[in-house]
């Protein structure tokens, strides 16, 4: 009995270590941050993407880690908070992005040119006025990427974004003014683990995180017939143990044109999209040093 109880404890005493080295381990293990850390990623166009660590910064009384990237983006559109974050913090309980201004100007951005499709379609479609616009835009910081220590199928609020747009018609129509209020939120899920075969390699054991936007609408006055449909995108990483994020899938909808395609009369057809309806990135080559 006494020498099933010592192997008993020596189990438990050799799994407790293993789990606590683990939870320390993983702390830092799927985001790597010594300076001079680079990934290239390229897209399905060839085009290529690099991310280096550089010094980080205090933001909120907490230091972050910092990335940079080349090429720099000219176009506020074409940024995402998943694969472009600038500032990130690895803590206890989660791995947070910094990223709540450049999350509200791309939002904006995109909105933006949505707008300027919708108006072009009132053009074509010989609309006696013309639609005056306002976006105004909130989203959360932090975005919350990950949760320490990491937990399968476990889903968790990762942000939320607020949008409003006001319109004015000129001349003055009937309604005078239409707003529309969008809510999105975001939830990330852990759903496994997968091995990943890039052009930088095949890595193991790669973290499967799985995102899900869903947009709510609210229109004051309230369209008298068809109802707002939810927009939604799915963004997925893929995280290599030790080597950062190995690859990026994403496919997204328009927010504003989907909401009023229910309202619009059979005849315009098939309204404009603004938004690339899939974007991929895989790891092409990388750098990743010891941090210590």
């Amino acid at each position: 009995m006494l020498k099933r109880f010592r192997v008993v404890l020596s189990l438990l005493l050799i799994f407790g270590f293993s789990a606590t080295l683990f939870a320390a381990e993983s702390k830092d293990t799927y985001f790597p941050h010594a300076l001079g850390n680079y990934w290239v990623y390229e897209d399905q166009d060839g085009n290529e993407l690099t991310r280096r660590v550089v010094e980080g910064k205090e933001i909120a009384g907490e230091m972050y880690h910092a990335f940079n990237y080349e090429p720099a983006l000219e176009d506020s559109a074409n940024y995402d908070y998943h694969i472009h974050p600038n500032f990130y913090r690895i803590g206890e309980e989660k791995v947070t992005f910094w990223v709540g201004d450049e999350a509200e100007k791309a939002v904006k951005a995109h909105l933006t040119k949505e707008m300027e499709a919708f108006l072009k379609l009132l053009q074509k479609m010989g609309a006696p006025f013309i639609m005056l616009y306002n976006i105004e835009i909130e989203a959360q910081d932090p975005f919350y990427a990950l949760p320490m220590p990491v937990t399968f199928n476990e889903k968790w609020k990762a942000t939320q974004i607020k949008a409003k747009i006001t319109l004015t018609p000129v001349p003055p129509q009937d309604p005078p003014e239409i707003t529309l209020e969008f809510t999105i939120v975001e939830t990330g899920t852990v759903v496994g683990t997968e091995d990943v075969e890039t052009p930088a390699g095949t890595f193991k054991d790669c973290l499967k995180i799985e995102y899900r936007t869903e947009t709510e609408v609210a229109a004051v006055p309230s369209p008298e017939t068809g109802s707002d449909p939810p927009g939604e995108s799915f963004t997925t990483l893929w995280v290599a143990p030790n080597i950062g994020i190995v690859k990026f899938h994403q496919k997204a909808e328009d927010i504003f044109l989907k909401t009023i395609s229910t309202t619009m009369p059979p005849e315009v057809g098939a309204l404009p999209t603004v938004r690339p309806p899939e974007l991929n990135l895989e790891l092409k080559k990388y750098e990743v040093k010891s941090a210590d």
